[in-house]
């Protein structure tokens, strides 16, 4: 193991092999190397952003057992946002300061592809200065499967639309019998990559997810780690990786085991390491609450992502993130565990600097 430290010290590319025997190293001791690397790019610096989640539709054609957001028996509560609903949100949101919209939905067969398109072009209008990050490349794959489009026609219409750029969902685990198990008949691994690829072709960033601690096991995180890291090397499109942490109530998985704390942080220090390529590692408090977030900071991650403001998709499932996160509060959070809170736009261009 000693070589492999040697080698991640000297910021020498890991294999696959390499990838999967760091989980043997220590926690402590994977916290150290991915904390050099965190540092030696961002020092002591830790991004957020000012933002509003929007999820306008929970009616969703898809069935995934991980997911307690789409109405069905876990949550029989349909609903569908008018436009004017969803603009009053944007309107109040951004009067209280937010930088960015983002809009994931269900897979709706009912709302019709106008409906997405013209609630972008909308929020545009009305705030043009707002960034619109919109559509994962699950739902660019349901539309255009849909309504009878290619990826490129409905990657246009966004663009045309006011999208600004892509969200990471849908990764959830590239291995396609892990795929089969949790979310039969959703966008492919091979789709969600050409959709990606699709888009950084265009000169547009987006993010990528990996959602873990369910039934996937380590060997099939470090794939889905380094098929991202095979595209970033091909494109540059990615800003940041961001792990997502199960959600385990009000779904059908019935996972029985879940992930420890250890688990988790030597997960997100493993992504510093191998994603060399991607410059933002995003602790995602949602998933992982915010206390464990705030200790990701010492092992590679550079970012917590925002207020939120409000979030329906995790919270259905467990998560405290229904209400968001107070600024002030927030800011407080990441000064008192020792890091520098900056405030980002969302193409990670800094705005502020709380020192």
């Amino acid at each position: 193991m000693q070589a492999l430290i040697k080698k991640v010290k000297s910021g020498e590319r890991v294999s696959y092999d390499e990838a999967l025997a760091l989980y043997d190293l220590d926690l402590f001791t994977l916290g150290e190397l991915a904390s050099s690397i965190r540092e030696r790019m961002w020092q002591r610096k830790s991004f957020f952003n000012i933002n509003r989640h929007i999820n306008p539709t929970n009616i969703c054609k898809d069935i995934c057992k991980f997911c307690a957001f789409s109405a069905s028996r876990k949550n029989p509560n349909p609903y569908t946002m008018s436009h004017d609903e969803i603009l009053s949100i944007v309107e109040h949101s951004y009067h209280n300061g937010a930088k960015e919209v983002h809009i994931v939905s269900a897979h709706n067969p009912d709302a019709g592809l106008e409906w997405y398109m013209d609630i972008f072009s909308k929020i545009k209008k009305a705030f043009p200065d707002i960034h619109v990050k919109a559509l994962t490349a699950a739902e660019i794959n349901f539309l255009a499967t849909e309504y009878n489009h290619s990826f490129d026609e409905i990657i246009d219409m966004m663009i045309e639309s006011g999208v600004d750029s892509m969200p990471g969902g849908g990764a959830e685990i590239f291995d396609e019998e892990v795929r089969d198990k949790i979310c039969k008949g959703k966008v492919s691994s091979d789709e969600w990559l050409e959709i990606h690829s699709l888009w950084h072709k265009r000169g547009r960033k987006s993010n990528a997810t990996m959602l873990f601690g369910h039934i996937e096991d380590r060997s099939h995180r470090i794939d889905h780690m380094l098929r991202l890291r095979d595209i970033q090397d091909k494109t540059g499109g990615f800003n940041t990786f961001i792990p997502l942490v199960y959600q385990r109530e009000n779904n059908f998985l019935n996972v029985k085991k879940f992930l420890s704390s250890n688990e988790i942080l030597k997960t997100m220090a493993i992504s510093r390491i191998v994603l060399d390529n991607i410059p933002h590692l995003k602790a995602y408090w949602v998933t992982s609450t915010i206390n464990l977030a705030l200790v990701a900071q010492e092992f590679g991650a550079d970012d917590l992502d925002g207020t939120i403001e409000r979030e329906s998709i995790n919270s259905a499932a467990g998560a405290a993130s229904a209400h968001g996160m107070e600024l002030n509060n927030f800011i407080s959070l990441i000064k008192n565990s020792g890091f520098i809170p900056v405030e980002r736009d969302s193409l990670y261009n800094e705005l502020k600097v709380y020192e």
